[in-house]
């Protein structure tokens, strides 16, 4: 599967995505500051199938409907966060359908209490 990094997604994502074909703008040659209704259109025609963002609000201001790529929005870009919901952003990206929308929810997760080992 063909997956766009948005700006705004940690690069150690790809970790989570390793069997995929992973891109981030830059390495795509695009700008930071490109639109989203062009970046969509940018990403299709180039065969992304997914994209993986942080932007809360593209769900609601792009319509995906007869799209050819899905979008997964992550809740957070905070590294720690994100990496503790990486089987959750994986399982998101496995489901992902063209013209499909889904949210990763991500929650700071409580350290697990240690024991003392006595």
């Amino acid at each position: 599967m063909r997956i766009l990094l948005d700006q705004n997604v940690p690069v150690g994502v790809k970790g989570f995505l390793a069997k995929h074909d992973v891109r981030s703008l830059t390495e795509m040659g695009w700008s930071p500051q490109i639109e989203n209704g062009e970046l969509l259109r940018a990403a299709e025609s180039s065969g992304i199938e997914v994209l993986l963002t942080s932007d809360h609000n593209i769900r609601y201001q792009q319509d995906l409907k007869g799209r050819k790529l899905a979008l997964v929005v992550m809740g957070s870009n905070i590294w720690p966060i994100v990496r503790s919901h990486a089987s959750e952003i994986a399982a998101a990206v496995e489901k992902a359908s063209p013209g499909s929308r889904q949210f990763v929810e991500m929650l700071a997760k409580k350290p697990q209490k240690r024991s003392s080992g006595k």
